[in-house]
């Protein structure tokens, strides 16, 4: 009678999760590879130095990288629930501000007691957010236009649009401060009490928000209709589901995430007493939704590895700041993001070429054994 193996590595090594895992941990290794050649090109004296506080940095800052992590972790969800859908959703942007926009307004505009103030002010941001991914899902589901072209069009429109709308308003602008006047207390989201942050109650909630999305499209009819129509939306229709329904549906939701982004970034309470954040309608796109497209790639668009690259990311960009104390400029950093989503993109290819060889390998030790 044959001996079973109790643990047989090549069935692990053939799974998708670990495919896409070693995929992100190889553009990550190669992109911060790069990081350190160009600041030894840049100045080789401090590259040890500026690099470990890349490496390192965050871990002294951790408040401001759970912060900083909260909103592309949302816009990173929104883009990625699209691509699971087969939509490439880079409206996050728009969808971003204009939940900022209706968080805003609730905080200014409405009175509501206590903590349902900063409550409805999310709702509004959430809703905010859908409104302006809906428009591109409608334009894609009844007449057949590309989601890329509308949702990056939709982009633009929506900040000029929401720039316009805060500088005409009188209670939520302050013109000599070019910029928002400061939110009241009872909208601003509870603090978790990390001195010098503004790390919120927000990045529990974009955590639980993430598992919940996982949970949705892995053990949910609806997540499984939206995937198989991703896959191939004629099989789809044959059987039986509603493709043009599940597109509007699906930038809905992704608009709703996205706006949640923005509802968590404004709403964050300040260290100092009296204020808040603010926004100033400079006619510049938020960068929060672009970054969500990084971190939705290096995540593989799957909610919980979304999770892990949001707070990745917000980590080196943390320690990227510090890096300044070395003489380097902070877009050093941009650089090494750029390049670890530019390694993602092709680092399938090579992993599945490891994992050939180390099949191969085992393999040819298997049959060693045997003879």
């Amino acid at each position: 009678m044959e001996n079973k193996k109790a643990f047989d590595i090549t069935k692990i090594t053939k799974t998708k999760g670990f495919s896409s895992f070693t995929s992100a941990l190889l553009a990550i290794f190669l992109g911060l590879v790069f990081g350190f050649i160009v600041m030894l090109a840049a100045d080789a004296g401090n590259a040890i130095a500026g690099f470990s506080n890349v490496m390192a940095g965050g871990f002294k800052r951790l408040g401001d990288v759970l912060y900083f992590a909260t909103p592309i972790m949302m816009t990173g969800l929104a883009v990625g629930f699209a691509f699971k859908m087969g939509l490439f959703n880079i409206g996050a942007s728009g969808q971003y501000t204009m939940g900022m926009f209706f968080a805003l307004y609730v905080g200014f505009m409405v009175k509501l007691p206590g903590s349902l103030h900063w409550i409805a002010a999310i709702a509004a941001g959430m809703v905010g957010g859908m409104l302006w991914g809906i428009i591109p899902g409608i334009f894609k589901s009844l007449l057949n236009v590309n989601e890329v072209i509308t949702s990056i069009m939709f982009n633009y429109i929506g900040m000029y649009l929401i720039d316009m709308l805060i500088q005409s308003n009188g209670t939520m602008y302050v013109s000599s401060k070019t910029r928002t006047n400061y939110l009241p207390t009872s909208v601003q989201l509870p603090s978790l009490g990390i001195s010098g942050s503004n790390v919120n109650v927000s990045i529990i909630l974009a955590i639980i928000i993430g598992i919940l999305l996982y949970i949705l499209l892995q053990k949910t009819t609806f997540g499984y209709e939206l995937k198989a129509t991703g896959f191939n939306k004629f099989a789809a229709a044959y059987a039986g589901m509603n493709g043009k329904k599940n597109i509007i549906l699906t930038m809905a939701i992704a608009g709703g995430l996205a706006g949640l982004g923005g509802a968590f970034a404004i709403l964050a309470p300040s260290g100092i007493t009296g204020s808040s954040m603010t926004y100033e309608p400079i006619n510049i796109i938020a960068s929060a939704g672009f970054n969500g497209i990084a971190v939705a790639l290096l995540g593989n668009s799957h909610p919980l590895g979304i999770i892990f690259s949001a707070l990745f990311i917000s980590h080196i960009q943390r320690g990227g700041t510090l890096a300044s104390l070395q003489g380097y400029k902070p877009e050093i950093i941009d650089v090494v993001i750029a390049v670890i989503i530019y390694f993602s993109a092709f680092a399938m290819v090579m992993n599945a070429a490891a994992g050939r060889f180390l099949k191969k390998r085992l393999h040819h030790d298997e049959a060693k054994e045997v003879k």
